[in-house]
């Protein structure tokens, strides 16, 4: 990297952390990165999944099953442990979300996990075809993105977890072959970043394949590339963007 993109990526950074972060609670930044999510089409009827490491070992902050991306408040999130039993809050949870657990169980650094089927990342998944890096804008999952070539079923059960968890290794994200993505991050808005751009990817892979040869990129330039995406200034900024969004057009009820 030369001293003056260096220096360009410093005063960004520096200049992000001055700025005023809005004072939600954990609950709500899920219930946000929900919305966010439903607006950018990752809902699929009730197969999403969002969750965030709980207070506990072996606890998690999630969903009653049978609310969609697009209807979720702050107050639906509920605790539960690592089998699925509610600790705090009201419902069922689904029980697809069981191979969370063995994520965080095997990735200390993980906080948070997005997990959705939608249309462009789906179609990848079926084709047997990795996510290829070769755009600016998708640099985040440049050499940080692992892919499950088989599929295990349903995630219903502890075997399930196991292969999910070992396949994503130390990446942070994975395409699951006939299924959908799955996105890790230390923050939840992180989690929900790269989730909208890991289907963004698969959008412009795809469109990229039909339309001739994907070109690699300098591996030095997406190293730098990935690094300067997953500065969490650079993360907290562009959910706030997103979160915007979803305040200005959507009831606040979100936030409750």
């Amino acid at each position: 990297m030369s001293k003056t993109q260096q220096a360009a990526i410093d005063d960004m950074v520096a200049g992000l952390a001055t700025e005023q972060s809005p004072d939600w609670s954990l609950r709500q930044r899920l219930a946000l990165g929900c919305r966010i999510l439903g607006m950018q089409g990752h809902g699929s009827g009730l197969s999403g999944q969002f969750t965030a490491r709980g207070p506990e070992p072996e606890t998690m902050w999630t969903l009653p099953y049978g609310l969609g991306f697009e209807q979720v408040k702050a107050s639906d999130y509920m605790l539960v442990d690592r089998d699925l039993k509610v600790i705090e809050g009201k419902g069922m949870p689904n029980m697809a979300n069981r191979f969370h657990i063995h994520v965080y169980r095997v990735r200390p650094d993980v906080q948070s996990i997005v997990h959705t089927h939608p249309p462009y990342s789906s179609a990848l998944s079926m084709i047997g075809e990795p996510l290829k890096v070769s755009h600016m804008d998708t640099t985040m999952f440049y050499e940080d993105v692992a892919f499950l070539p088989t599929w295990p079923g349903v995630p219903f059960g502890d075997e399930e977890g196991e292969i999910i968890s070992e396949a994503i290794g130390d990446k942070n994200a994975i395409l699951l072959a006939h299924h959908g993505q799955l996105c890790v991050g230390p923050t939840v808005e992180a989690a929900c970043i790269m989730g909208i751009f890991f289907e963004h990817a698969a959008r412009i892979q795809l469109a990229a394949m039909a339309a001739g040869e994907i070109k690699e990129i300098d591996p030095e330039l997406g190293r730098i590339a990935h690094d300067w995406r997953h500065k969490p200034e650079a993360m907290n900024v562009t959910f706030r963007y997103f979160a915007r969004t979803i305040l200005e057009s959507q009831s606040d009820a979100v936030l409750t």
